[in-house]
């Protein structure tokens, strides 16, 4: 029986490492997405207590991406202006540490929803970015049909619940963000990965490593 239970536990447990990959990789060029553009305006939660863990994660409220997820981000804002919308981003790259940390800070069904750090996440990568829209006229965020990081079937990009409008306003970023080359994640209507994820290794590089 302590046998048993000692190995479930040996199974489950966060690695220490990220995992061990073969290449050949791009080599990494994170970038400031905000200051590429900066009519585009940042959220980031990790940087606060107001997220899931309920604990600041990130020293810094930036936002990196690798370059060609960077400037293909900011082709999307421009799409969104003439309809009278912009981006609001919450997150981008995430150093794997971070990963290993939502993971064993979640437990049961809540694990659909954040990253196995044995596997990496591609926002390790550098090549996934959490986004949402806000109203250029009034500056603040529209309604979508859930809170960001909401762990309901109301994030799911296909819930057909809530306000027709929120749902509109999730539809539009989907329009915008897959024109350029990201794809939706399934149970996350705010999590967007860009065409060239596979293309660039997992990292664990902290913020202040980035240069301001």
């Amino acid at each position: 029986m302590t046998t048993v239970m000692l190995m479930s536990a040996a199974v489950t447990a966060a690695p220490l490492h990220p995992p061990a990959e073969t290449g050949p990789f791009r080599p990494p060029e994170l970038v400031e997405v905000a200051q590429l553009d900066p009519m585009i305006k940042l959220d980031v939660r990790y940087a606060t207590s107001n997220n899931f863990v309920h604990k600041p994660v990130y020293a810094e409220p930036r936002v990196f991406l690798q370059r060609p997820a960077a400037e293909a981000v900011v082709r999307v804002n421009a799409r969104l202006k003439p309809l009278g919308y912009g981006l609001i981003l919450f997150d981008g790259y995430r150093p794997w540490s971070v990963t290993r940390m939502f993971w064993e800070s979640t437990s049961g069904s809540q694990r659909m929803f954040v990253a196995d750090p044995r596997e990496g996440s591609r926002h390790n990568r550098g090549c996934a970015v959490d986004l949402s829209l806000y109203d250029l006229k009034t500056g603040q965020a529209v309604a979508m049909p859930s809170d960001y990081d909401e762990m309901t079937e109301r994030a799911y990009p296909t819930y057909e619940g809530g306000m027709a409008m929120a749902r509109e306003h999730r539809d539009r970023l989907r329009a915008a963000m897959e024109a350029e080359g990201f794809s939706v994640h399934p149970r996350e209507w705010w999590h967007y990965d860009y065409a060239l994820w596979r293309e660039y290794a997992i990292l664990d590089v902290p913020f202040s490593a980035l240069g301001h």
